[in-house]
């Protein structure tokens, strides 16, 4: 198996320069959410010489806005999609393996109302007629979930199903609407980090293959048909001849095609809203589970507890303009009445809100009324576009990217005239590479790393949560850092659970550009609800000594971030427990 190479990959500026010199690649991946990065990855474990790039930053799109679960698609059952259920399970099932840092089991609970219901509209689903299906009785959630048990059998590292009946539902749940009469747990999983997760595809690819290139923050100008052409955000210009392109640009698909030299219509994609609520009295009673449930309309609706909060979801809405995806106040009030209703005494309002996002889901167009009806599966569209054979990514999700990109490089590869040299199915990503996964090795692993953390074993723990095993590099990055005479091993002031030679390490190492970038992906900071003014000053003076950002620099890209988290995520930004101009100047200095 091929071993990640010691030695860094190259610099954003060793990548351009080396373009300008010889533009030629293999492939050429535009846009670098969940389906390009894990392409990325798997042709660069082939030893292939890839370009990816994409307009924001890594896994910035609706890759960073999914309901956060790594899961087989239940409800995929009712439309007859067993292919799709056999691939999410297996592939849910391999990544608890393989990235068991950000991704972790998550017990599900299902409420049912009545022992009959749902029989008759679970038919009409399964021939693909519109049916609405507000409760899913005892029997039918039985016969789905036995399905499930089946389908999930490959690489099985979870429990099978159960039902409590009764009163054992109030013991458990006592705020549950008292219509409610079993519920049915069975095991799925969440992803802590999935933003995280992107970027390590990513640098695994880079680290793996010196051919194997990765820009962010790059935008496609067009295609000619001797090139393609990109500008950079200082107007640095190049060109790109590749011999086969992938188009991985999910809700942009068709406007990149566009700009490549031909109009297509693939995607009809549609928009899924979620919140980040703060409401202590739900997340002790769901005591670490997920409540899977029907909202009075029919529509599937999801909460669980998610960074000492709780995460809400989901809306489903066409969207013909991704770069106008928001989730809006209708949304938001939406969700907070779904839960209302499944927790009919708690209350729960706007003003609890501490996050929201939207992305829009790169489905198939398609003509179906109701858009939960679409196909949740995927495809590869292939359009001839000047010379290029430019094969399309429609559809996909979280659970299946790898599989999915699997698919794809065995595609390239054999238009290649290659062939494949590395499995993906076994490999472990970023992080998760030699996790301990026993008491006695991730004893081992945290007393050597709390000795890089002046003995802290809580600092070090935190450092196994939040990067896996990539967090002994951290550590020893900020030990290194301190024994220069530099004080990277200080908290800091308004986000005491970070370390100064933290925030430098993430800024150095992981092809940071932006504030937006730490703040939002690379680290969990805005999607915690830990996000407020304070906080941005703070970070953005880091960032900046570590980047080299003038003061002129630092001010804009806190504008940005600060118009990012109000427009697009609502947040508040006056800090919630001290606003106190000491605070604020002590974080700024």
């Amino acid at each position: 198996m091929m071993e990640p190479l010691n030695s860094p990959p190259l610099t954003r500026q060793q990548m351009q320069e080396r373009l300008r010199a010889d533009p030629s690649v293999s492939v050429l991946i535009i846009g670098a959410g969940i389906n390009g990065a894990g392409l990325f990855r798997d042709l660069a474990l082939q030893g292939v010489d890839t370009l990816i790039v994409d307009k924001q930053d890594f896994c910035a799109g609706a890759s960073a806005a999914p309901s956060r679960l790594i899961h087989g698609g239940l409800k995929y059952l009712e439309t007859g999609e067993f292919r799709l259920v056999a691939q999410s399970t297996r592939e849910r099932n391999l990544l608890l393996r393989n990235a068991p840092h950000v991704v972790h089991p998550l017990r599900t609970a299902m409420p049912t109302h009545s022992w009959w219901g749902g029989i008759w509209p679970s038919i009409q689903r399964f021939f693909r007629r519109p049916a609405k299906m507000d409760d899913r009785g005892i029997l039918i959630s039985e016969v789905g979930l036995t399905l499930y048990d089946f389908f999930g059998r490959h690489f099985r590292s979870m429990p099978r199903h159960s039902v409590m009946l009764g009163r054992r539902v109030r013991e458990s749940l006592p705020d549950l609407r008292r219509d409610v009469r079993a519920l049915h747990t069975y095991y799925d999983a969440a992803i802590s980090q999935a933003e995280r997760l992107g970027f390590e595809l990513i640098d695994d690819g880079c680290r793996t293959h010196r051919g194997a290139m990765a820009l962010n923050h790059v935008n496609l100008i067009g295609g000619d048909g001797k090139g393609v052409n990109f500008e950079d955000e200082e107007g640095n210009a190049f060109t790109v001849r590749p011999q086969i392109i992938v188009n991985a640009g999910g809700a942009w698909i068709d406007e990149i095609n566009r700009q490549l030299g031909r109009e297509t219509q693939h995607i009809g994609g549609t928009k899924g809203g979620h919140l980040i609520v703060d409401v202590p009295k739900i997340r002790e009673q769901l005591d670490g589970r997920m409540i899977y449930f029907g909202a009075p309309d029919g529509r599937i609706c999801l909460v669980y507890p998610f960074m000492n909060h709780v995460l809400i979801g989901a809306t489903d809405i066409r969207c013909i303009d991704p770069d106008q995806a928001v989730c809006d106040d209708a949304e938001r009030d939406y969700m907070l009445e779904a839960v209302r209703y499944l927790f009919p005494d708690v209350t729960i309002g706007p003003d609890q809100v501490r996050y929201r996002y939207s992305g829009v889901r790169p489905l198939p167009r398609s003509d179906a009324a109701d858009p939960g009806q679409v196909s949740r599966d995927h495809a590869i569209v292939e359009d001839r576009i000047h010379d290029w054979s430019v094969l399309s990514l429609v559809g996909g999700k979280w659970t299946t990217f790898r599989g999915f990109a699997e698919e794809v490089a065995d595609d390239v590869l054999s238009r290649l005239g290659r062939r494949r040299e590395i499995d993906t199915r076994q490999l472990a990503i970023g992080g998760g590479r030699d996790y301990p996964r026993d008491a006695s090795s991730r004893e081992t692993w945290l007393s050597r790393v709390t000795a890089l953390c002046e003995g802290d074993r809580h600092r070090a723990i935190t450092l196994l949560d939040r990067y896996g095993t990539r967090g002994e590099e951290v550590g020893r990055h900020c030990a290194r850092m301190s024994a220069e005479g530099v004080c990277r091993q200080r908290s800091l002031v308004s986000l005491t659970d970070y370390r100064v030679g933290e925030i430098d390490f993430v800024c150095r190492f992981e092809r940071v550009e932006h504030l937006a970038d730490v703040l939002f992906r690379r680290l969990p900071i805005a999607l915690s609800g830990q996000l407020d003014s304070v906080v941005i000053d703070e970070v953005a003076s880091l960032c900046g000594a570590s980047l080299g950002w003038a003061e002129a620099r630092r001010r804009e890209e806190i504008d940005a971030v600060c118009e990012i988290a109000t427009r697009l995520h609502g947040v508040s930004l006056m800090p919630e427990h001290d606003h106190s101009p000491t605070r604020a100047s002590e974080a700024a200095s």
